[in-house]
């Protein structure tokens, strides 16, 4: 296991964009939000040093229309594994707005997705709104998953709801 991951941001995994263009058609006609998430390739076994998206993380209490998504920040995790932020235009332009290049600050990836939603309906951009390369990769994706937990942990955390520690999901918190 190594200490340290290469920075270097490789691609996006197949599956994850998959649920990137599902979850954006689910929404329409109201915008979709979230942020990526990467997992180092050596644990995807990709032959290249750096990273692959692997995951997108919906923040609860996000409220979305169809011109515009907006996240509680203070929700959002101070995650090292955050990359960048994802969002859909229903209205199918895959360019950002002055609003989007706002929210570009954090990470390094920013992902448009446009209606109808098919494979050739994304763009990425880099922190400064120019339109940079993605590639999409065929890979195995890891089995331990951000809700990686069990039914104990479940029940343990439901038991724990009416004691001072603040009960269900506490660990967002």
């Amino acid at each position: 296991m190594r200490l340290f991951r290469s920075d270097d941001l490789l691609g996006i995994a197949r599956d994850t964009m998959e649920f990137v263009l599902e979850a954006s058609e689910e929404t329409h006609p109201n915008e979709y939000m979230g942020f990526l998430r990467a997992d180092d390739a050596s644990a995807l076994d990709v032959d290249r040093d750096g990273q692959v998206i692997t995951d997108v993380l919906v923040i609860p209490g996000t409220e979305s229309s169809p011109t515009s998504a907006s996240v509680r920040s203070h929700m959002k995790p101070n995650d090292m594994r955050s990359v960048g932020s994802v969002h859909s235009h229903p209205n199918g332009v895959l360019q950002p707005s002055d609003a989007d290049l706002a929210t570009f600050g954090q990470g390094e990836v920013h992902i448009i997705v446009g209606a109808p939603y098919g494979w050739g309906d994304w763009k990425a951009f880099d922190n400064d709104g120019n339109q940079r390369t993605l590639e999409v990769l065929d890979v195995e994706m890891p089995d331990e998953h951000f809700f990686d937990f069990t039914q104990e942990d479940i029940d343990r955390e439901l038991g724990d709801a009416n004691d001072d520690r603040g009960g269900f999901l506490s660990w967002l918190r």
